[in-house]
């Protein structure tokens, strides 16, 4: 009796295929995977410390026992918001950035505007020497611009100074009246060149060919510059000006150079100012409760400024 070899050889196992995942829940992922390198840091960095910062204003330091008992922490609740709304010097150092931003912007942005329209008009020449040069200042540290010009305001030192007494009467650059100007021009030299070349990289991204008709039906540079550039660059200059909103309100470099000499700048002549100032003094958590106000004071002002210019772009 001889087998089957039919029946003898075993029929090979069946293969399914390995299961696809679907062309649109890939596509799904993916900005995902792009958000990642700065949604990460950005978690990391920044609301991390201020969900902290926030958690360490709802707590208060006190001691039991007398002056040389015990420290212990206790809830606080909302009382150290209260306090830092209830302080007249905060409330203050507030209003001086707010004034400060409210002329130094403007003034700001207009000569970075200016620069970058000279810069791409076809009469310019040396185009990559002048970005460079206007570019330099911000490159330059914030504590090293501050003692530079510290040096030019201080009339026992400055060049400046020296001849301006030599040709009338120079004015106090570090005197109370003339201080926070002084610390206008020391951020406005710093960081014009660096709303400049936002603004300029934003022209090299409009087709020529718009000049190019412009110019055919007679317009002259001014004119393109001012009836086409300018509506152009709106987008440019609404980033730049909200970065400009959330740098005026973290004013702290320049004045804590400058307070080293000059009596001017007292403790809390910035809102950071007055928050170092407390967490020097170890009542960290005030000087949280006042970096979060802070932190709020931001969102709420550079949000407030997109949805305005954005409702002006909508008439």
């Amino acid at each position: 009796m001889t087998a089957d070899p039919l029946a003898a050889t075993a029929a090979p196992p069946a293969q399914t295929a390995p299961a696809r995942v679907p062309a649109r829940s890939r596509r799904n992922w993916a900005p995902v995977f792009f958000l990642l390198p700065f949604f990460v840091p950005f978690v990391l960095f920044t609301l991390v410390p201020v969900g902290y910062a926030f958690y360490q204003s709802l707590l208060r330091t006190e001691r039991t026992g007398g002056t040389f008992g015990r420290k212990t922490t206790v809830f606080a609740g909302l009382d150290q918001y209260k306090e830092v709304l209830g302080d007249g010097e905060f409330l203050g150092s507030v209003g001086r950035v707010l004034v400060f931003g409210l002329v130094q912007i403007p003034v700001m942005l207009l000569l970075a505007l200016v620069l970058a329209l000279l810069l791409d008009s076809t009469v310019a020449r040396l185009k990559r020497f002048f970005r460079i040069s206007f570019f330099v200042p911000y490159g330059i540290p914030g504590v090293v611009a501050a003692l530079m010009w510290a040096f030019l305001y201080d009339p026992r030192l400055s060049p400046i100074v020296d001849l301006l007494d030599k040709v009338g009467s120079a004015p106090d650059f570090l005197g109370s009246s003339m201080m926070l100007w002084s610390i206008g021009n020391v951020v406005t030299w710093t960081y014009t060149g660096y709303n400049m070349l936002i603004i300029y990289a934003a022209l090299q991204a409009v087709p020529s060919d718009i000049y190019e008709a412009a110019r055919m039906d007679g317009a002259s540079e001014a004119k393109i510059a001012w009836r086409i550039k300018v509506p152009i660059l709106r987008p440019a200059l609404i980033l730049t000006g909200v970065f400009s909103i959330i740098g005026t309100l973290q004013l702290f470099t320049e004045p804590q150079v400058l307070r080293s000499i000059s009596t001017s700048v007292t403790s809390t002549y910035t809102p950071n100012l007055a928050a170092y100032s407390l967490a020097s003094a170890n009542n960290y958590s005030e000087a949280a409760a006042m970096s979060v106000t802070l932190a709020l004071a931001t969102f709420v002002l550079s949000f407030g400024f997109l949805k305005l210019t954005g409702r002006k772009a909508e008439s």
